[in-house]
């Protein structure tokens, strides 16, 4: 079946196609070049991994309830909406709203790949390309994973959220090699990978976590690559540079943060957009996930040095800047720990059964003799 066939509005059939800016870069300097960044180079080559062999997926998946996560997470529960609901009408909101969020993964991806692949064009430095090529594998990765859970599993896909559309095209547009980097792996994919670990955390269903602690482990490299290119580049920038910067983190911010109401599930069940913002904003935990996506953004961007007030008074307008006391280095740590425990806890269990069947096996033959 084809994905246009799934889209719960449909989408263009030609392709979306953003002008080329910048110039494509080679070099001609293949020295050893910066150790942190050839040992994050390394590091993905020696994490690559094959998602039709990692994920289980035979595992079952209910699409009206695929997270097993509680329905205050719904920004219309305990209002008169969802009162009036009954329980076919909630299972089809779940399955909107898992679909919703993992739409915008899949479509959030697909730049990381191009963006990715983008940065191997025009960044100048030999390592850094080394490093973005590997990237760009895992995020091709994470388009295939992403894509076969909405297909296979949700049979509903949500078209692109017009925010993160006019995110891209602000990254992908701009000809100065440093801003694909600081609008993917920043503001892009330093709200995806908090996004990731919200639902990592609280979902109780297998399939889900899995795929997401294992893309997450992918992430964290991610973000690490682009903090230690943008805080290297940007001690040599000046005061005006250094703030035409600073603006683009400002407007992507203001536009991550709107594109996190999901307003298009909310039409899609007859709530005026408008009052789906007061919702979102009476929800305590839709307030609780807001501050919980800036974790991972508001800490790298005081990391790589765009530190002003006008940066922290946007952060503490938003009520995120006290995620600036965050230890980023330890999240990213965890991220990967979490996801090397989940295999060695998978793995084990399957061994387990093997041998209890191994033992079934021999007990019967021990009893026929």
């Amino acid at each position: 079946m084809s994905t246009h066939d799934l889209y719960t509005d449909p989408v263009p059939t030609s392709t979306w196609d953003v002008p080329l800016a910048g110039d494509t870069r080679f070099t001609w300097e293949y020295d050893d070049g910066r150790d942190r960044l050839l040992a994050l180079y390394q590091k993905g080559k020696d994490k690559q991994w094959d998602s039709v062999k990692r994920i289980d997926w035979d595992l079952e998946v209910d699409p009206g309830n695929a997270l097993g996560i509680p329905d205050q997470a719904l920004a219309i529960y305990g209002t008169p909406y969802w009162d009036k609901m009954g329980d076919k009408d909630r299972r089809l909101l779940r399955q909107h709203s898992t679909s919703w969020q993992f739409s915008q993964f899949v479509h959030g991806e697909q730049g990381a790949m191009i963006t990715a692949a983008r940065i191997v064009e025009t960044v100048p430095d030999l390592d850094a390309k080394f490093y973005s090529a590997t990237q760009t594998m895992d995020e091709a990765r994470h388009v295939e994973i992403f894509s076969r859970f909405l297909q296979d599993k949700i049979g509903m896909v949500y078209p692109i959220n017009t925010k993160l559309q006019d995110l891209l095209t602000e990254t992908l547009s701009d000809a100065r090699w440093d801003m694909p980097y600081l609008g993917m792996q920043v503001l892009i994919e330093g709200l995806a990978l908090a996004a990731f670990g919200v639902i990592r955390d609280v979902t109780t269903k297998p399939l889900p976590k899995q795929i997401l602690s294992y893309v997450m482990q992918d992430e964290a490299r991610h973000v690490a690559f682009g903090r230690l290119a943008l805080r290297d580049y940007y001690k040599e920038l000046s005061a005006p540079e250094l703030k035409e910067r600073e603006e683009f983190v400002i407007d992507g911010c203001y536009l991550m943060r709107d594109r996190i109401r999901g307003r298009e599930i909310w039409t899609n069940f007859g709530i005026d957009s408008n009052e789906v913002d007061e919702l979102v904003r009476n929800s305590p935990y839709m307030r609780m996930f807001q501050s919980l996506l800036f974790s991972r953004i508001v800490p790298c961007v005081k990391d790589i040095g765009l530190w002003s007030p006008r940066i922290q008074a946007t952060f503490e307008e938003m009520g995120v800047l006290e995620a600036s006391r965050s230890d980023l280095e330890a999240l990213m740590r965890q991220d990967e720990e979490l996801a090397e425990k989940l295999d060695a806890e998978r793995f084990a269990a399957e061994e387990a059964d093997r041998k209890a069947e191994v033992d079934a096996v021999i007990a019967e033959e021990i009893a026929a003799s």
